[in-house]
Parts: C-alpha cells; sequence; structure tokens
C-alpha cells in the first residue's frame, strides 16, 4: 500500500462538523486491492502482530472473518491507536473509496497536528511490513511511540494554558493560536482577548515589571505595612559579609533578583562558605543577587484572579519517603517512574533531577545516595518547594484564614496585577501570619496553574474559570457576527453586496473575497483569499465586528473552514464546475461538500438557501440551524410551505425584491431601482440580491439599510472586477466575467441574447475540468456568439500547449460547424485581436484567465463614464453610449 497524499483538517470539514482536526489519506491499496485472498491474509497477519505488540485490537478482530473489517478500516484503526499508546485522546475515523480502483480515502482523528501526520505514515509503514515480512519489529513500535510523543509534546500548550483554553472551549469562546510568544487569541474580532500563559489583556506592564524586581516588590510591600523578609540586594561578593548583617544574620536566603521556577535560590544558609556558594550559584542566573533573613514555615502559594483568591497550594520540595529497603538513588528513580511525572512542565508533576544544591542538602542532612532511609524518613533534594524542580503540590484553599486572603487580595492590587501568585511562608496557613511570624516572599505575574489544577493532594481547582469570566463576564459577547457564503457561481458579488449593506450599520465590516482581503474600505491582501487562512486574518483583526467570508470548495476539501461555526450560512448554488477534483466526482459530491457552510451554522444562526436549486433546498434537513429561503419565484411550492408554516424567506415578486413571513410581504425595492441587477435585466444578480438581503435581514440589519445598500452598490471593475463588467468604448461595447463553467456560461448567455450587433467571445477554460467539461463550454459559446477567439491559461494545470484550445474546438465545431473561430493562445493578444477587429454596435465578451490584466487593456481604450442609465441594455452601442464599467 501507498500514501498518495495527506492532508491535515483544522476546521469544520466534509468528514464531520464537530471533529475538527482530522488526517485525510488518500491511499491506494495496490496488491491488496485485488486479491482478496491478499486482504484476508493481512488481516490475520495484522491482528496477531497488533496482539504481539500489546495494540489493541477490538476493533480489528477477524475471528468471524475479514469480511466486517476492510483493509482501510485497519490502516485507521491502527493510526489511532499509536496517537493512543502515545497518550493521545482520539476515537474518530472514516473512510471512502474514491472513483480510482483500489483507492481509499482514510480519515482520523488527531491531537496534535504533526504527532497525526506522523501516526498516518507510521501505520502505513507498519501495515505495509506485515504485508511483506508478517512481522514490525517491537525496537520500531517504540521508536514510533517516542517520536510521537516527543511531538506531542512540542505542539501541545502549556498547562496553565492549556486550563484557560479548555475552560474558553466549555464555554464556545472560540481560541486562536497567533504564532508568536505562545500568545493565544480568545474569541473573535473586536471581542478578543489575548493571554500569554496567565498574562492576559488586563496584565499592567507596571505590576509585571515590579513582580519582576522582587526587591523593589518587598519595598513597596513593606512601606505598605505587609510582611516581608528583611532583605537587600547586592552585585560583588565583597559586600555579602555586610549584607548578612543588615538583615540579621543567619539563617539566610540567598537568591536571584531576576529569577523564576527556583533557579539559583539558595535557602536555610547558615555559614559564610555557604552563602559564599549561595552567591555563585544565585549570579548564573542573575546579576544582582538578593540576601534576606530566612523565615522557617511551609512555602504556600496563593492565587488571586482579578482581586479575588481563588486557590492556595502548599508546596513540598523534592522529597523521597523510606521504604527501608532502598537507597535514596532506587527511591528517587522509583518516584521518577510515576506517570504523572515528566519532563519539563507539561506533567502534572517533574521528574526529580538532581544538581549541585541537591547534594549540599544531601550533605547537610547527613545522607548520600547509597544512604538506605528508614520507613516514613523523609529526604529532601530540593532548597525550593516549585513543581518545575520535582515538588508536589497539596490543596489548601479551604484552610487559609480570612485575614490571610484580605491580605493577599491587598497585595495583588498593591503590585497592581490582574493574576497574581503571592507566595508566603507560614507555619500556619490557618492562622494569620501575624500570629506565625509569617511573611510574603514573592508576587509572581504569570503564576503556574499547575498546582491548583492537578494537586498531588487535595481538590483540584478550576483556576481558569475566573480568568475566563475576568475577561469574558456574563452577558458580554466573545464573537462578531460571521456569514459564510458559498455555491458555484456569484459568490464574490453576494459576498460583496453583503459586507456593503453591514456597512450602513456604522460597523466595520472585514469580509474575503477571490480578488482580496477587505477590513472596511481598505485592501489588506491581494489574490484568491477564500480559504481558511483568510478567514482567519478577519477573525484576528481587533477592529472587525462583522467578518463576511466567501468560502470556496478548494479551502473546505484542503483544510476545513477557517472557523469554528458560522452564524448565516449562504448557498446560492450547486452546478457542475471542479467535478473530477479532490475526489469530488459528481454534482452531488460537491453539495455535500459545499454544505459544510450551512451545516456549520449554530442553532441559533440560519441557512439561507436556494429553493429553486434541489440540491441547495435539500440541505434543509441537514442543518441545525433555522432555515430560511430565497427563490425568484413567490409560487415556488418550498417557499409557500415554509412561509405557511411562519417561516422567513425572501422571493421576486410583481418586479420587487421582498421579504415574507407568515402572511406578510415586506417589499424591499424594485428590482429595476437596484444598479446590481442592471435594471432587472439580469435575474442571477436579482438571485444574488436576494441571498445577501436575507443573510442580512435575519441579522437584524434594518430594511431602510437594506434599501439604502441595494441602491448604492453601484459595481464597478474597481469594486468588483470581473464580475459583469460592462464597457462602453464608443463603437462597441466589452462585457468582462469571470464566468468559468458551463452554468456562468449560460447565465452570460441569457443576458447578450438580445444584442443587436456582433457578439465576440474570447473564450478559455481552466485546464483542470474533465474534457467533456471543456468540450461543454466550446458548445454553450457556439450558440452565444456569432464569432469567437480561443486561448488559453498561463497555467495550464497539467495541460499541454493546445490541449485546452482543441477540445473547445471540438465543442464548437460539433455545435455549429461553419461558425467563424481563431486560436490565439496568449490570453493578452487575443484579447487586443477581439477589441481591434470589433465592428460597430458589436459586444465583445471576455472570460479572462487574468481580470486585473483584461481590464487595465480594456480601460487603456478609455471607456466612457459610468452614468446610472441602463436603458437600451439589449440594444447596440449607439443606443446606449452611456453604459460603462457596470459590475455584478
Amino acid at each position: 500500500m501507498k500514501i498518495l497524499k495527506i492532508q491535515t483538517l483544522r476546521g469544520p470539514n466534509q468528514w464531520h462538523i464537530q471533529r475538527h482536526q482530522l488526517v485525510a489519506i488518500r491511499l491506494d491499496l495496490e496488491d491488496l486491492a485485488t486479491s482478496p485472498q491478499k486482504a484476508v491474509n493481512f488481516a490475520f497477519d495484522l491482528n496477531r502482530v497488533l496482539t504481539g505488540l500489546g495494540i489493541d485490537t477490538a476493533s480489528s478482530s477477524t475471528s468471524n472473518g475479514v469480511e466486517r473489517t476492510h483493509v482501510v478500516d485497519l490502516v485507521q484503526h491502527v493510526a489511532l491507536e499509536l496517537q493512543k499508546l502515545a497518550d493521545m485522546s482520539v476515537d474518530f475515523g472514516t473512510s471512502r473509496p474514491t472513483s480510482e480502483p483500489g483507492v481509499y480515502q482514510v480519515v482520523f482523528e488527531y491531537q496534535s497536528e504533526q504527532a497525526g501526520r506522523y501516526a498516518a505514515r507510521a501505520a502505513v509503514r507498519l501495515c505495509q511490513s506485515v504485508i511483506d515480512t508478517k512481522e514490525y519489529p517491537a525496537s520500531e513500535l517504540q521508536q514510533d511511540l517516542q517520536d510521537l510523543l516527543e511531538l506531542k509534546l512540542d505542539s501541545q500548550l502549556g498547562p496553565s494554558t492549556d486550563s484557560i483554553v479548555a475552560e474558553a472551549k466549555a464555554r464556545r469562546i472560540p481560541w486562536i493560536e497567533l504564532g508568536c510568544r505562545a500568545m493565544i487569541q480568545l474569541g473573535y474580532g473586536i471581542y478578543q482577548k489575548r493571554i500569554q500563559a496567565t498574562l492576559s489583556n488586563f496584565s499592567s506592564i507596571l505590576g509585571v515589571e515590579l513582580a519582576c524586581d522582587k526587591e523593589g516588590t518587598k519595598r513597596i510591600l513593606r512601606d505598605s505595612g505587609v510582611p516581608v523578609p528583611k532583605g537587600t540586594t547586592i552585585r560583588s561578593l565583597k559586600y555579602l559579609e555586610d549584607a548578612i548583617a543588615e538583615v540579621g544574620g543567619f539563617p539566610i536566603v540567598v537568591k536571584p533578583l531576576n529569577g523564576n521556577h527556583g533557579r539559583g535560590i539558595s535557602i536555610d544558609v547558615r555559614t559564610l562558605p555557604a552563602a559564599e556558594d549561595a552567591f555563585d550559584l544565585a549570579r548564573e542566573v542573575s546579576e544582582e543577587v538578593i540576601v534576606e533573613r530566612f523565615h522557617r514555615g511551609r512555602d504556600h502559594r496563593v492565587l488571586v484572579v482579578n482581586g479575588r483568591v481563588i486557590a492556595v497550594a502548599e508546596r513540598v520540595p523534592a522529597h523521597v519517603v523510606g521504604d527501608g529497603a532502598s537507597t535514596i538513588a532506587q527511591l528517587i528513580e522509583i518516584t521518577n517512574q510515576d506517570p504523572r511525572r515528566g519532563d519539563g512542565h507539561d506533567n502534572v508533576l517533574t521528574k526529580i533531577e538532581l544538581d549541585r544544591t541537591s547534594y549540599d542538602l544531601l550533605e547537610r542532612q547527613g545522607f548520600t545516595l547509597e544512604t538506605v532511609l528508614e520507613p516514613e524518613q523523609v529526604c529532601y533534594l530540593k532548597a525550593t518547594a516549585n513543581l518545575s524542580t520535582g515538588g508536589i503540590a497539596v490543596d489548601r484553599t479551604d484552610d487559609i484564614h480570612c485575614e490571610n486572603v484580605w491580605l493577599a487580595q491587598r497585595v495583588a492590587k498593591i503590585i497592581g496585577l490582574d493574576i497574581a501568585g503571592i507566595d508566603v511562608v507560614t507555619s500556619d496557613i490557618s492562622q494569620p501570619l501575624h500570629a506565625t511570624d509569617g511573611v510574603i516572599v514573592e508576587v509572581n505575574a504569570a503564576p503556574g496553574f499547575r498546582m491548583h489544577t492537578a494537586p498531588s493532594v487535595g481538590i483540584p481547582r478550576n483556576v481558569a474559570e475566573p480568568v475566563i469570566e475576568m475577561l469574558f463576564p456574563p452577558g458580554t459577547p466573545s464573537r462578531i457576527p460571521i456569514v459564510a457564503i458559498t455555491g458555484t457561481n456569484g459568490k464574490t458579488t453576494t459576498t460583496r453586496l453583503i459586507a456593503h449593506i453591514f456597512k450602513q450599520t456604522q460597523r466595520v465590516v472585514g469580509y474575503t473575497t477571490t480578488d482580496g482581503i477587505y477590513i472596511g474600505d481598505w485592501l489588506v491582501e491581494k489574490g484568491d483569499t477564500t480559504g481558511p487562512y483568510s478567514a482567519q486574518v478577519i477573525l484576528r483583526d481587533p477592529t472587525v465586528e462583522v467578518a463576511v467570508l466567501e468560502t470556496a470548495r478548494g479551502g473546505i476539501l484542503r483544510s476545513g473552514l477557517g472557523f469554528d461555526g458560522c452564524d448565516v450560512g449562504v448557498i446560492l448554488n450547486v452546478q457542475a464546475d471542479h467535478l473530477g477534483l479532490g475526489d469530488i466526482d459528481t454534482v452531488e459530491d460537491l453539495a455535500n461538500l459545499k454544505s459544510v457552510v450551512v451545516r456549520a451554522a449554530f442553532p441559533s444562526g440560519y441557512a439561507v438557501l436556494n429553493a429553486d436549486d434541489p440540491l441547495v433546498a435539500a440541505m434543509a434537513s441537514q442543518v441545525q440551524a433555522q432555515v430560511v429561503y430565497f427563490s425568484m419565484n413567490p409560487e415556488n411550492p418550498i417557499v409557500v410551505a415554509h412561509a405557511q408554516q411562519g417561516g422567513l424567506a425572501a422571493v421576486y415578486e410583481n418586479g420587487y425584491l421582498s421579504i415574507l413571513k407568515g402572511d406578510w410581504t415586506l417589499r424591499i425595492e424594485q428590482a429595476v431601482n437596484v444598479p446590481v441587477t442592471l435594471g432587472g435585466k439580469t435575474p442571477f444578480m436579482i438571485q444574488n440580491a436576494l441571498a445577501a438581503s436575507l443573510a442580512a435581514f435575519v441579522q437584524g440589519v434594518r430594511i431602510e439599510d437594506i434599501r439604502s445598500a441595494l441602491n448604492s452598490f453601484v459595481a464597478s471593475s474597481h469594486q468588483t472586477p470581473g464580475r459583469m463588467n460592462l464597457f462602453d468604448l464608443g463603437r462597441f461595447h466589452v462585457l468582462l466575467d469571470y464566468a468559468h463553467n458551463p452554468a456562468g456560461y449560460r447565465a452570460i448567455a441569457g443576458f447578450i441574447s438580445t444584442w443587436n450587433g456582433e457578439r465576440i467571445g474570447v473564450i478559455g477554460a481552466p485546464g483542470d475540468r474533465r474534457d467533456a467539461d471543456i468540450e461543454e463550454l466550446g458548445q454553450i459559446s457556439a450558440e452565444m456568439f456569432d464569432r469567437i477567439i480561443i486561448k488559453e491559461d498561463c497555467d495550464r494545470r497539467g495541460r499541454a500547449p493546445y490541449e485546452v484550445a482543441n477540445l473547445m474546438q471540438k465543442g464548437i465545431t460539433e455545435f455549429s460547424p461553419n461558425l467563424p473561430y481563431k486560436v490565439i493562445l496568449d490570453e493578452a493578444e487575443a484579447l487586443i485581436e477581439a477589441l481591434d477587429t470589433a465592428p460597430d454596435n458589436a459586444l465583445v465578451v471576455i472570460f479572462p484567465e487574468k481580470v486585473e490584466r483584461a481590464i487595465e487593456i480594456v480601460e487603456a481604450r478609455q471607456p466612457q463614464e459610468y452614468k446610472d442609465n441602463v436603458n437600451g441594455l439589449s440594444g447596440s452601442a449607439s443606443t446606449n453610449p452611456s453604459v460603462s464599467a457596470l459590475a455584478l
């Protein structure tokens, strides 16, 4: 078997709307597809090998034969099980045959993207090994699992960030990794907040800087009457003895001024030589070193969020407890085998690793690594109680004295932190500090949550909840409205029109189209921007208040949607286009793919469906959102039944664009007054305007604003390039449109059918379409035009020169053998030829690959200025000299 392609999906997709993280493999089974006996042998061998390797085979059992478990299901099963063995929670998988014999799509869930892709390759490698050798070495499996674990650790969020993100997800607050400085965005657009570990939008830079200055923190707290250890800061060893005397003599604590995670700290230092060693250790971390009075007691971390004490943990330094038989070295090894312990900060507990301070502590306690401790005898291995150095946490949230609560909350406000970890040394946290000679030794910005969410002993605390409530108080939004538009034809025009309607509400609209990403009135990025990356640009922008997202089939296929759900999903139509690409072989396949947009609409949202398109109307049964329809026929049975049940629809009736609900009709505007419809002469544009009006109406946009937008949307080649751009060149007209499929060609044919002069077509087709589709475009062109120039795209998409042109010639001659045509492969040359040879009153229709270049060529001939006059569009240039640059 062989992997032909691996895709990673990151949003709602054709395979599953709720499972956003999927790997899709295009897998060639090769000999297994044509040899049933080989497949049977493989299934039995795989079952035996998996059992021997300790991999669950429940879902790949072949005890009753393999008919109920296909080979591709076994591959999918192995990919999931490998991830599970690497401690990743995954369980969804599916598969589907393609139109290519022996080739299948195998889909399974991932937790880490890179690990998921690795699991795909490893699963196929394991299966191929079983096919070739009937074995898979255990050493190979161990290497796979080690690699998967490393990939998981490299990609996963830290424990504090992960707890906040999990709480956000539980509240349906979207999140995005920003890819810089480990920052996470919570929420979309103007409502977004950001976190970096446990720093937030509300974290004061002054507070964070002060907390990092440990001596400055103590000084401010001392001046505020807060009990803190007496201390001083030095830069040189020659000042050490004076510093010790200044703080009142031994015992002392020596630590770096700018340190974290317990690095470079020495506590309970009792002699000058030990103090000198401690100074050198601290200097490895920071140029300035703090010397302060040592207060005996237990170490506690008090977490304050938004002015309230949320959790308290007692931190116990890394240690081992004797059993009367094992050496200290053996006890450390046993302790580190705890599955909760790992490297760094990503596990519940951290493995104990010995350093210089560990050996000093052993010596101070009279132990060596070979010492056998008595039962229950404790040996401490670290001077500080940080979890990152192997310590453990005991929850004390319910034990803290109310005066200590008040003091901790006051301290957080004095330092100016929204989220603060306050380190308290006291013999009894349940007593006021003044009663136990307790002190506050540090205030930490960005405190870790691990000790609270997963204490070694005691009740786990959901400390992320108050963080989310601080960032998004109850009743405040985290999402901006998202309107997603898809369909075969009309997406860009409808997207731009919806954006224009929302602009009437004085909100900042971000929208994506086939020609660029726009925020407000400004172009952010040029190009075909209808995929998930472009959607994320809009949703990440802190100025955007409404997102209007053109959503093309390619992006859904490659990566899924770029958002977790939408408020309004619009399906304009589904017609034959791009068939044979990406295993989308039929119009029904295409409809299923495009339905992702409305299936991802929230239950509280709306699915805007074309009632005149059977494939689109049928999607109503698949959605959770409220269904609304648009139709060019007010008597459409679907619309009539829907309205009778109190449903909402937009229809074209008696020359008006209208909203129907129940038994009342709300008229928006006459089509003749809507410039985008060319005076009501383009039914497909009326249809687009209905869909746009309905999408805005269900989002609460007033009819007056919709009407104003329809009246003012005088599209031009500069605003909607390549969408029915009509230019008046004086002697003749030019119509430029990006139509590239049969439905698009037919829509243009209907519009130009009554033109009085000669109709000249400059036609082409994308090379990745099927031969029959390209021939059909030639046939339609022969019906539309009196004369044709055939050109080819610069990007032939795998075709040889003249290959597309020959197919189009074939279609033309089959329909009209005597129709004059010429082949000029270069698009620019073909356009110039058409313009140079056009007679008076002609209409030159251009279907360009490069819209911008085509517009430049036409506009270089200085078309007449457009005036709001669409009379005489079906006549000649001389009867309508004012029409120019009118775009739909």
